[in-house]
């Protein structure tokens, strides 16, 4: 095949460009090469073997990819992979996008020894992160992410040749203890199950199944279109009736939509900029984002007096959830799109009168996974608007929502709230 190629890093980056899908691990176009796992190996025009992901192309140049050779070699080295990876497959939160597995399975690798694994403890500390040593194949890519992507640096290999896995820091640092922001970039990056999301799924459960609990649940307005991806709708297609639906189907008394308390968010931010002098920190940062606030208290704290002191729209929305309904058996469940906000509704400010502002945090997957184990149907569902006062979103003229004073017989939609309302309303 004759493959045409700009700028390409590597042969890899020039056979994936052109659909020839060669296997591969520790590589990522948005990291630096690293040239760990050895599976995108290749022929050159002189039969030796190469790495794809470390070979520069060049104009004529020629390359096999798939070869009996490069077959064993490929079984071998996932053989060896399988033999440092605990597999409990029928289990695994990543059954399924495991990229081990769907390897394995494409090779025809069926038995391993499976005794070589790291015994390092499982890491739960994180409200955010679950990290398993006993999975990672050592690939580097959650390492590279945290440092190269998100500038934090919280995990790095440590001990070296086969005693080498990824960790904290040594004398048992975990992850809690540590400047992760809980942004999640390491287990989304991650091809197997050695770092996942935090799954909170059984204890959402649990409290709709509780008689005497009332679930109160808000959603994140990047919810919407997340879901509508896990079950292959249209990106552009409205689903937030049938999340309320689903929801309703699944157990939840009251269903309220987040979007509402983002314009009180800019309001707070626009009122608290309007209010500093110059004797007050400027510029004024927004604290919107829960993992951009962690990030300024470890990494950078001469920034803390710059930050906003409005809430972030989840926290706004569930301080006024527990304003509405104050029986002490409402349990508050918020999902997002971030996985850092399980990290910010632990938050010891966030307690008031000893109560969490949210109780549960849940991501797009998990919700998506309370779904799929219900059954139900998600694109044959009707659609249901959600309570009252969180009803309106940008863009649309309704109910008015209690961040904003409008008049509903003036309001056009047109979405200019929270700049200038051309009408007057």
């Amino acid at each position: 095949i004759k493959c045409e190629y700009e700028n390409a890093r590597n042969v890899l980056e020039v056979a994936l460009a052109n659909g020839i899908n060669i296997p591969n691990l520790c590589y990522c176009e948005s990291l630096s090469t690293y040239g760990g796992c050895r599976l995108c190996v290749i022929e050159n025009e002189r039969g030796g073997v190469e790495a794809a992901c470390t070979m520069v192309p060049k104009d004529g140049m020629k390359v096999c990819t798939n070869s009996a050779k490069l077959r064993e070699f490929r079984r071998g080295i996932i053989e060896l992979l399988l033999d440092s990876h605990r597999s409990e497959c029928t289990t695994c939160l990543k059954s399924g996008t495991c990229k081990l597995q769907e390897y394995a399975k494409r090779y025809g690798v069926e038995q391993s020894r499976n005794d070589g694994y790291c015994k390092e403890p499982i890491d739960n500390s994180s409200y955010s992160i679950v990290r398993d040593p006993s999975k990672c194949i050592l690939c580097g890519k959650c390492v590279r992410a945290c440092s190269e992507i998100q500038n934090v640096k919280a995990i790095d290999f440590v001990e070296r040749g086969d005693e080498t896995y990824v960790a904290c820091g040594f004398n048992g640092m975990k992850l809690a203890d540590t400047n992760c922001t809980g942004c999640g970039q390491c287990a989304a990056i991650c091809p197997t199950g050695a770092i996942t999301i935090k799954n909170n799924v059984s204890d959402v459960w649990k409290a709709i199944h509780d008689e005497g609990k009332k679930v109160a649940v808000e959603i994140a307005p990047a919810v919407r279109v997340g879901l509508a991806r896990e079950f292959g709708i249209p990106a552009a297609q409205p689903v937030i009736g049938k999340i309320v639906t689903a929801l309703r189907l699944l157990g939840v008394d009251y269903v309220f939509d987040t979007s509402a308390c983002a314009y009180q968010t800019i309001i707070e931010e626009a009122e608290e900029f309007k209010a500093r002098d110059k004797k007050q920190k400027l510029p004024m940062l927004s604290s919107y984002c829960p993992a951009w606030v962690k990030h300024v208290e470890c990494e950078h704290p001469e920034l803390k007096g710059s930050l906003t002191t409005a809430g972030s729209p989840m926290e706004i929305c569930a301080a006024i959830v527990r304003q509405k309904f104050t029986d002490d058996n409402l349990v508050s469940v918020a999902v997002m799109s971030c996985t850092a906000a399980k990290m910010e509704a632990e938050r010891p400010e966030l307690v008031k009168d000893g109560k969490k502002l949210v109780d549960i945090v849940l991501t797009t997957q998990e919700l998506a996974a309370m779904i799929r184990e219900y059954g139900m149907t998600f694109s044959a569902l009707p659609d249901t608007p959600c309570d009252n006062f969180f009803e309106q979103v940008t863009g649309n003229k309704c109910t008015p929502p209690v961040a904003l004073k409008i008049d509903p017989e003036k309001c056009i939609g047109c979405s200019k709230c929270a700049r200038c309302c051309p009408v007057g309303a």
